[in-house]
């Protein structure tokens, strides 16, 4: 990582030399400004007012605007002479616990690298000093002309530098809460309470930017000639007119969420719509218990009847069952019956409910 600043850590009477290097970085996608109609590039110039030209950056200089409009020129030997005595020095001011800093001050983050072997020694006692005693340091730097302040904090093995807004940047919260005269039920707090403990922690490293990703989505479409890909359309969310309604929905939907993640896949998977088969199966027993018990008494009956009673009782023993089971024989029973009611072949009609009793024991007996 390329170091945007060296100077060094003024503690007490030590002195760390260090190296500043940016702790973060920007994934965001940018854009430039063309024009629309042949796709041109925009870009700006820098143009004096006065002579109405472009001018060179070695032709800029700065200066302060005064309340009446006018410039005060300021040049970089008048900045230079400021007494900054940290011009080149991460001055160590005080050790605070971490919580007395506010995290509305705190800004761009920075690692402190050791420089040179002879930075080792002491770089590494102010990090476990920091350590051991659970506190941060508060200095003051000079970075881009003008003064800052810094925590000085350990993260792993290194040293870390959050930069801090001046307490006096911090602009106080007023105007922002809701008016007074607003109470919140005890009911209201507990099913908050259970949101929160249902919707649990998370690792921030799983966390990632969807937006960016389906940015690049469209551009990579785009440049290879192919159509964007359709946002999916969410349901607008209704009105929400009772709160309790609405934490009681959210506690819920949260817990059917997370059940869904514990089973080891998403919700749609988790919903196999294989309840009717459940319900079936679980039904199935019990008319298993009811034909094997039907079938024992029909063998007792059998060992003490004649053989070609048997059949008759067994399809006598269950109608409905059959009925159930094989519809399609109650259809060519009805249709005998309207033949045999036209005066059609008896005979036929006397086969075919034969072999339809027969067959019937003979499906039972393998259930």
């Amino acid at each position: 990582m390329r170091s945007i600043w060296n100077g060094a850590i003024s503690f007490g009477l030590v002195s760390i030399p260090i190296k500043l290097v940016n702790a973060t970085e920007s994934h965001s996608v940018s854009f430039r400004q063309i024009h629309t109609e042949d796709g041109g590039r925009i870009r700006y110039r820098k143009v004096c007012e006065l002579e109405d030209r472009e001018v060179t950056q070695a032709e800029i200089g700065k200066a302060y605007e005064d309340a009446d409009g006018s410039m005060i020129p300021i040049t970089d030997e008048d900045l230079s002479q400021l007494p900054i005595p940290t011009a080149r020095t991460i001055e160590i001011v005080a050790f605070v616990p971490e919580d007395r800093i506010d995290p509305l001050q705190m800004g761009s983050a920075y690692y402190l690298a050791a420089s040179g072997a002879p930075a080792a020694k002491p770089y590494t006692l102010l990090r476990e000093a920091l350590k051991r005693s659970n506190r941060v340091a508060i200095a003051k730097f000079a970075l881009r002309g003008r003064e800052r302040l810094g925590m000085l904090r350990v993260v792993g093995d290194a040293i870390a530098m959050h930069g801090l807004l001046w307490p006096d940047e911090v602009r106080a919260p007023e105007g922002v809460a809701p008016e007074s005269g607003v109470t919140v039920r005890d009911q209201e707090l507990d099913l908050a309470d259970a949101l929160m403990d249902t919707l649990g922690e998370i690792d921030l490293d799983d966390l990632h930017d969807e937006y960016r990703e389906a940015v690049e989505e469209v551009v990579a479409a785009k440049a290879s000639g192919e159509k964007p890909p359709e946002a999916r359309e969410e349901a607008a969310p209704g009105k929400v007119l009772d709160l309790m309604a609405a934490l009681e929905s959210s506690v819920r939907a949260a817990r059917e969420s997370r059940d869904g993640e514990e089973a080891g896949g998403p919700a749609e998977e988790a919903e196999v719509r294989s309840l009717p088969r459940r319900k079936t199966s679980s039904r199935a027993p019990k008319e298993t218990g009811g034909k094997k018990s039907t079938s024992t008494a029909a063998k007792k009956t059998a060992a003490k009847r004649a053989e070609p009673k048997k059949s008759t009782a067994k399809s006598a023993g269950s109608p409905k069952k059959t009925a159930a089971r094989s519809p399609a024989k109650g259809t060519a029973k009805k249709a005998t019956a309207r033949s045999t009611a036209r005066g059609g072949d008896k005979d036929a009609a006397k086969g075919t409910a034969k072999s339809t009793a027969k067959k019937t024991p003979s499906r039972r007996r393998s259930a």
